[in-house]
């Protein structure tokens, strides 16, 4: 099983391999979250709300659904 931007901890940062799922890809490139980029998690929201993440030199919030379908390669 391919490890997630929603499987990370605060702080740790992978690079992006892709996405599992086709729903809000175009958004997600719109945002910089490019394969091949770097992604961090700063913080997450409290009672399963969004995560902040910085990627791209932006830091943005997404909801968990989303970040489970942005692939990050096996380190």
């Amino acid at each position: 099983m391919s490890k997630t931007v929603a499987d990370l901890k605060i702080g740790e940062t992978g690079i992006i391999s892709g996405f599992a799922s086709e729903v809000d890809i175009l958004k997600l490139l719109e945002m910089g979250c490019l394969p091949g980029n770097e992604v961090n998690l700063k913080f997450e929201a409290p009672f399963k709300g969004p995560l902040y993440i910085s990627v791209s030199g932006n830091e943005i919030a997404i909801r968990r659904g989303i970040a489970k379908n942005i692939l990050l390669q096996k380190q």
